[in-house]
């Protein structure tokens, strides 16, 4: 079994609510595409428009200017975009 920090994505796809990330040894996740606000705003198009880095450490979309690594994929972290907003609107309420 690969260690989070060995881990490699293999495929990429998403709905209008989730994107769903499958992994070299066989693991798969499935997280809120809200999430990412820039793959969330893209569409279907855009979104399936994905390179793998470095084999698979990471995930660049060009069209959309967004990088996630593999590990925190596999974490199920947020973007420190959608973080932002969310502290954001946690002050502000």
């Amino acid at each position: 079994m690969n260690t989070l920090d060995e881990l490699r994505v293999v495929r990429v796809t998403s709905t209008a609510d989730t994107l769903k990330v499958d992994f070299d040894d066989g693991r798969s996740v499935e997280l809120p595409l809200i999430w990412y606000p820039r793959l969330y705003r893209a569409t279907p198009a855009q979104r399936d428009n994905y390179v793998l880095m470095g084999r698979g450490f990471s995930v660049h979309w060009p069209e959309l200017d967004e990088d996630l690594s593999a590990k925190s994929l596999a974490l199920g972290k947020p973007s420190v975009e959608f973080l932002k907003a969310r502290r954001k609107h946690e002050v502000a309420t």
